[in-house]
């Protein structure tokens, strides 16, 4: 049978150099941990779990980094969708600055791990700009860039001229740059996670679905497609946007979008440096925002919402292309050589979710669409929890697994709000 369209390959899994080698589980065993999700927080949490000693082992569906983590558009951002003032006025003054405190750290995580592991990863860490295209953007942006500047971030107001230049288009009234952001080629990311952590005692299973879990005293029993078993006395479940039945009521607590990206083919260099010339990442305050970035290769990468469904024909990405000949006039008439697109879990507070359903049972959900920085600082804290017991390493309270109400007719009002979107969201759809 012929591999179905959605899994043509990205523009990630043309460049990124081969992953280590994850077999498949064949045979039962024990672990410290278990970890199911070979993703930015699986790998993460294996890596820093067996830097402290502790044996873990990852089991992972597909291959390392196939789902969101090798699928998204390599920015890395800090931050939450909330400014550090909603999350101390949501979490209190102790834990919410504490979160501020943690989610401003995410872009740093990434960027160390990488040197500090020398992984074979193209990165920059040039910036965030975040584009505003209406009044209501222009203080919103005001205000971010204020609240982060306070917690020592390196951020600059951009007026409408210096967003101009350095986005190379017009489009926007302003916007902020945020200089701990970057970007990196995240399938070469996820593998690199992913070849620290067997360097450092890990163990990392590829085409080995988890198919159970089962729990009997305080021992746990992971069963596999295969029929391989391992028993452990800790899981963590780490599958985010691609998460299916294995806890129950679990995937009804996100929607699970998808983010589709197109990239043009390599651009000259007249082209290039008309572009985000000083090398940062954008992404915007519409709501169906938009994000662009130019990749290691010299392409302008262009992502955003598209059908809730998974794509059937080259069409479902046309409106991307739309945008980058308006955005961009300039580039009219560029051609694209890569479409793809990958799962992103939102909760509906649009925060990640921690969960501990029963003893020796972690749970990690919603990415957010920050899933680089975010999901790589998730495992740090998971394997400071695990090794310790403390709550307090956790950026967010343990909470109770809520179902989205009617989650079966989510799908239907998002395709509804995207379509809305797309008319009144700033006119450029």
């Amino acid at each position: 049978m012929a591999e179905p369209f959605p899994l043509a390959p990205s523009l990630w899994a043309t460049t990124a150099p081969p992953g280590p080698e994850t077999p498949p589980l064949t045979e039962s065993g024990q672990a410290d941990v278990v970890i199911v999700g070979g993703g930015f927080c699986g790998l993460s949490t294996a890596l820093h779990l067996a830097e402290r000693g502790i044996r873990p082992v990852v089991l992972e569906a597909r291959e390392v980094g196939f789902g969101g983590s090798g699928r998204n558009g390599g920015q890395v951002i800090p931050g939450l969708k909330y400014d550090p003032a909603d999350l101390v006025a949501k979490f209190g003054p102790e834990r919410g600055e504490r979160l501020a405190r943690f989610a401003g750290s995410t872009a740093d995580t990434v960027f160390d791990l990488i040197a500090r592991h020398a992984m074979d990863v193209p990165h920059r860490r040039a910036g965030w700009i975040q584009g505003a295209h209406t009044e209501a953007g222009l203080a919103e942006v005001a205000r971010r860039a204020e609240q982060w500047a306070g917690l020592g971030a390196p951020t600059r107001v951009l007026d409408r001229s210096e967003t101009a230049r350095l986005l190379g288009t017009e489009r926007y009234l302003g916007g902020w740059l945020d200089g701990r952001g970057g970007a990196i080629q995240p399938l070469s990311y996820a593998r690199g996670l992913a070849r620290a952590a067997l360097k450092a005692g890990a163990a990392i299973h590829g085409q080995t679905p988890v198919t159970g879990l089962s729990r009997s005293g305080s021992t746990w029993t992971v069963t596999t497609a295969q029929g391989a078993r391992l028993s452990t006395e800790r899981v963590v479940l780490c599958t985010n946007g691609y998460t299916g039945g294995l806890w129950p009521g679990l995937a009804q607590t996100v929607i699970a979008a998808n983010s589709f990206q197109v990239a043009t083919k390599p651009l000259s260099d007249n082209l290039r440096r008309s572009i985000l010339p000083e090398g940062q990442v954008s992404s915007d305050t519409r709501k169906l925002l938009l994000y662009f970035r130019l990749d290691h290769t010299g392409r302008l990468l262009m992502g955003g919402r598209g059908p809730f469904r998974e794509p059937r024909t080259p069409r479902d990405w046309a409106h991307l292309e739309r945008i980058v000949g308006k955005l961009f006039p300039q580039l009219d008439g560029t051609a694209f050589d890569h479409r793809w697109c990958g799962r992103v879990a939102i909760t509906q507070d649009y925060l990640p979710h921690l969960h501990e359903p029963a003893p020796g049972l972690l749970i990690d959900i919603g990415c957010q669409g920050r899933g680089v920085g975010l999901q790589s600082t998730m495992g740090r804290a998971i394997a400071q929890y695990i090794a310790t017991g403390d709550a307090d390493s956790l950026p967010l309270p343990l909470t109770p697994i809520a179902p989205l109400p009617m989650h079966a007719f989510h799908r239907l009002y998002v395709s509804a709000i995207i379509a809305w979107y797309r008319l009144s969201d700033g006119g450029i759809r």
